[in-house]
């Protein structure tokens, strides 16, 4: 029983190379497929990477460029804001246009203002 427990304790100090050397060994000597138990017996070091992936992005307007007019009617519209608020805000540039929103969503708002001449950062 002593064997088994320092056995356990060693599968859970092992790092992220051992863990991945360790997979190796047991997919070329022993045909295992260990996916699943490398990432339980690296536990929290493995997970780290994947969890601090980011999620939430913000649409920062740097400029609202010669054609300010068109920026002012895009962000008008892609905000929901009255005119003078988005006017304010193209004027008030550097400022986040939506923030919080996902990767996708935050990628089309910044190619829509960039159409339109805006100078725009994704953060």
């Amino acid at each position: 029983m002593a064997d088994l427990k320092a056995f356990a304790e060693q599968l859970v100090s092992l790092t992220v190379k051992e863990v991945n050397e360790l997979a190796k060994i047991l997919k070329e000597e022993y045909g295992i497929e260990p996916a699943a138990a490398a990432v339980a017996v690296a536990g929290p070091a493995a997970a780290a990477p994947a969890a601090e992936e980011k999620t939430a992005f913000d649409v920062i307007l740097k400029s609202g460029g010669a054609n300010k007019l068109n920026v002012v009617k895009i962000v008008k519209d892609l905000t929901g804001l009255g005119l003078k608020e988005a006017k304010d805000l193209v004027d008030g540039a550097p400022k986040p246009v939506k923030e919080g929103i996902s990767k996708a969503d935050a990628e089309t708002l910044a190619a829509k203002l960039k159409e339109a001449g805006a100078e725009v950062e994704i953060k």
